[in-house]
């Protein structure tokens, strides 16, 4: 049986941007394993969402590419959104007219129908209703809200509102999930729930692999969170604009790259959170990404893919 884990989903190669003279990324070079949840980490401005906009395929590079790997098939290079990969930002966007079920159902709805063809063909459009309504409360089910699929979000706490957006994303089966400080307006009960329910998603992978199957969801996570991002993702990356650009024979920072791509421990639910795994960890990419001074070889610490 081939190993199904190491099948490679998505590939950044060489990828730079910029806004007129501002420079944002600098070569960035990254692969992803299929099944794989990345965190992304970087200090303030250092174009975190710039990369997982590129990703998305909303602002393209200016330079460099972004492929998506299928088993099986072509690698097909992203020059745009696809359906394949789906996005969830800080701030969710439902609508406040439907409820927590039509809000997840909505994407389906669209995708899959017409104007006409619901005013035209109500009885099949019914049929077909019922059907996107009940994969959404499935939906629903997987990010533990079984009980709200009749709320309004303005009767959903904020965490709430949250699941309910990611579910939004997920119900379009994408192979990729990109998710942008998605807990950053959070309490910290709420972050920690939602942190546990990104875990239970994590062991899906693992079972469906248990099964012979291909891992359902690859997901990238941009945090601002240390501990979140040890904690929820078997990959941490360092992404950092303070890196010895001047060795390299630049006149200035040409962009943030990345500085750190290691291994996380992988944490299940019902053992909880030990901070003791990764304090030594946390502090080592504290030094190595967010402190400015010194300026450190952009290479040294980069060892998941070293020649990625």
């Amino acid at each position: 049986m081939p190993d199904l884990s190491s099948h490679i989903e998505l590939e950044v190669r060489d990828l730079s941007h910029w806004f007129g003279p501002k420079k944002v990324l600098f070569e960035v070079n990254l692969k992803i394993r299929r099944g794989q949840f990345l965190s992304l980490v970087g200090p303030s401005g250092c174009g975190k969402s710039t990369l997982l906009r590129a990703i998305v395929g909303t602002h393209l590079p200016r330079a460099g590419t972004v492929t998506v790997h299928r088993p099986g098939g072509k690698p097909e290079l992203v020059i745009g959104p696809g359906r394949d990969r789906g996005i969830v930002y800080q701030r969710y966007s439902l609508f406040p007219f439907l409820t927590a079920r039509e809000n997840v159902a909505l994407g389906l709805k669209l995708d899959q129908t017409s104007l006409p063809f619901r005013w035209l063909a109500w009885p099949k459009w019914r049929r077909l209703r019922r059907e996107h309504l009940a994969q959404a409360d499935a939906m629903l089910e997987r990010v533990r809200l079984p009980d709200a699929r009749h709320l309004f979000p303005q009767e959903m706490s904020g965490g709430m509102q949250q699941r309910v957006a990611i579910a939004q994303a997920m119900i379009m089966k994408p192979e990729i999930i990109l998710l942008d400080e998605p807990f950053g307006a959070l309490d910290e009960a709420t972050r920690e729930d939602l942190q546990s329910m990104l875990i239970g998603l994590y062991q899906e992978n693992h079972h469906a692999l248990g099964r012979g199957e291909h891992p359902p969801l690859t997901l990238i996570i941009v945090t601002h969170e240390l501990n979140e991002a040890l904690y929820v993702g078997d990959r941490i990356v360092g992404l950092s604009q303070y890196w010895d650009w001047r060795a390299e024979g630049h006149s200035g920072c040409p962009g943030a790259t990345i500085l750190y791509d290691r291994e996380a421990p992988v944490f299940e639910v019902k053992n909880g959170r030990d901070f003791e795994k990764f304090t030594a960890q946390r502090e080592e990419i504290r030094e190595l990404v967010f402190e400015s001074s010194p300026l450190r070889p952009r290479h040294r610490h980069v060892n998941y893919w070293p020649n990625a």
